[in-house]
This record gives structure tokens, C-alpha cells and sequence, in this order.
């Protein structure tokens, strides 16, 4: 678990440097890792669980920011944004909209899909593959407006 060790070595800096910000964020991802090891039934954690649980506290973020600032509390807002960056330094680079289609179209290719009705056979693929490298909602965009 090298993500884990990776926190683990970050904490300890963050509190060095009494970085607050690095801190909360830091403990978030490692109480979510520790909640996910010790869930009811919870097997070995792959890399791949680690970039899904790193991608849902990004989410959660972003989504808690667009809240805080549509209600005009930059002051929330901020924190949650600091946050947003701690936490995709342990992500890998985001896609950009026209990388994304670009493996959308092969997806596409590959699977023969025309219709929206495959749109769930390319759906699937697609999130396998670009897993923590672009949000699901772009993603199911693309995905629309070339089957469509």
C-alpha cells in the first residue's frame, strides 16, 4: 500500500510545517483509506481502489465549493479548493476534454457501439480506462453526443 505510506509521510511534514490545510485534507484521505480497510467484508485495497476513493474525495470537494460559493461563502469555498489540490497531487493528471474524446471515439470503434443503446457497453469501458483521469460526467457527455 504505497499510497498509504505515501499519506503517512505527508501528515508527518504537514504537521512539521503546521500546514492546517494539508492536514485536514490529509486526514481525510486517511480516515477514508481506514474506513475502506476495515468495512464489513473489505479485501486487499488495489491500486485502482485507492484512485476510486482519492476521485470520490475530489468530488466531494468540488461539489462542497460549488455549494459554498452559489450561497456566497467564499470563506467555505476556499478551503475546500485548497483541499481539491492537496488531494490531486496523489492523483494522476486529469485529461483534457479533447483527449478524452479521443478515447471515447476508439472505445467506440472497438465496440461497434452506433446507438445510444451502448451507450452503457461504452460507458463501462471507458470509465475502466480513464479511471481518476476524468469525471465521470464529462466522460458520459462525450460519450452522448457522439452516440447520439
Amino acid at each position: 500500500m504505497a499510497l498509504e505510506a505515501q499519506i503517512m509521510a505527508d501528515l508527518k511534514t504537514a504537521m512539521k510545517a503546521k500546514d492546517r490545510v494539508a492536514l485536514e485534507a490529509l486526514r481525510a484521505i486517511k480516515t477514508a483509506l481506514l474506513n475502506e480497510k476495515t468495512a464489513a467484508g473489505a479485501t486487499e485495497m488495489t491500486e485502482a481502489d485507492e484512485l476510486k476513493l482519492l476521485t470520490k474525495l475530489r468530488k466531494q470537494r468540488v461539489e462542497s465549493a460549488t455549494i459554498f460559493r452559489e450561497q456566497g461563502r467564499e470563506d467555505l469555498a476556499e478551503p475546500e479548493e485548497a483541499q481539491i489540490e492537496i488531494i490531486e497531487r496523489y492523483l494522476p493528471e486529469m485529461l483534457s476534454e479533447e483527449a478524452i474524446e479521443a478515447k471515447v471515439k476508439e472505445i467506440i470503434a472497438a465496440t461497434g457501439a452506433s446507438s445510444m443503446a451502448d451507450m452503457g457497453k461504452v460507458m463501462g469501458q471507458a470509465t475502466g480506462s480513464m479511471a481518476g483521469q476524468a469525471d465521470g460526467k464529462v466522460i458520459s457527455g462525450i460519450v452522448r453526443k457522439l452516440l447520439s
